[in-house]
């Protein structure tokens, strides 16, 4: 399978480097943050790219290192530059701990304004308990090779403005869901595909914030175009991915009122479930 090369190592790659945060020595449990452009989408930055980035500041803030259940409230949309988040520990325990953080960002008259909320619950995914028991199946899709790379889009499309997360992503589309792409989307709220980093940084707890948000929204194969904003997102931790790219299986079954559900289930290279989330996002404006 012609996956992309390991080029990139976890802690020393793009992906990294953007979600970075600066401690602030004399602030507790403040931390200063550069959002970068690379993660825009059409006309905002992504949702899991930001919920990566206040993850870093609770992962720095909390005694236990990954989010177990994270949950984010997206208040105003964020853009490139500039930010600071401030991290509350609620409760710190022997296996979890719980932290609270705000993300804010200076507007155009210098007025801060609060872009995402978040309520999480850290411990350590290598310490969990081995035993597993589910019946949920692993995503029916075709092989990496055999799936539709984002490189090969036609253009047009329901996305217009900037594409430049997609740049990032080694993301292969299961061709089954992306009708859409060539404008005939299949109605059924579905989206599918294989998921890796375009440096070939393997996938960690981090970045599977990141990914549970990061394929084409499920409203383009509901043949609805635009922008599709997260009003909330929960996210849910299994384990540690395997290398490799993981497979992203989102689902909406709902849409009414002008919003619409979207479920995402994870996938790894060794058939398990690592991530689960569901958000809340307003259907695209005709």
């Amino acid at each position: 399978m012609a996956y992309a090369a390991a080029r990139a190592a976890i802690g020393d790659s793009e992906f990294d480097r953007d979600t970075a945060v600066v401690a602030r020595p004399a602030e507790s449990g403040t931390y200063d943050t550069d959002l970068s452009a690379g993660w825009t989408i059409i006309k905002a930055v992504n949702g899991g790219y930001l919920l990566a980035v206040v993850g870093r500041a609770l992962r720095a803030a909390l005694p236990h290192p990954d989010p177990i259940t994270i949950t984010a409230h997206y208040l105003t949309a964020s853009e490139p530059g500039p930010a600071v988040i401030r991290t509350e520990t609620v409760r710190a325990g022997r296996t979890m701990s719980t932290g609270q953080a705000s993300l804010c960002q200076r507007d155009a008259e210098g007025r801060e304004v609060e872009r995402i909320r978040v309520l999480a619950a850290y411990g350590d995914l290598a310490a969990l308990p081995d035993d597993v028991r589910t019946t949920a199946p692993p995503p029916s899709m075709p092989s990496y090779d055999g799936c539709v790379s984002s490189s090969d889009a036609p253009d047009g499309g329901p996305v217009t403005g900037s594409t430049a997360i997609l740049e990032r992503l080694d993301l292969r589309l299961d061709p089954a869901t992306a009708g859409w792409a060539v404008g005939a989307p299949s109605g059924t709220g579905d989206m599918r595909g294989w998921l890796g980093l375009a440096d070939g940084r393997d996938h960690d707890a981090m970045s599977l914030l990141l990914a549970v948000d990061a394929l084409p929204p499920t409203a383009f194969d509901m043949g609805l175009a635009g922008w599709v904003p997260t009003l909330e997102l929960t996210v849910h931790l299994r384990c540690q991915p395997a290398p490799g790219p993981v497979r992203v299986s989102l689902t909406t079954r709902n849409l009414a009122g002008g919003l619409l559900e979207e479920d995402a289930e994870v996938w790894d290279a060794k058939d398990r479930l690592v991530a689960q989330s569901r958000q809340l996002a307003r259907a695209p404006r005709p």
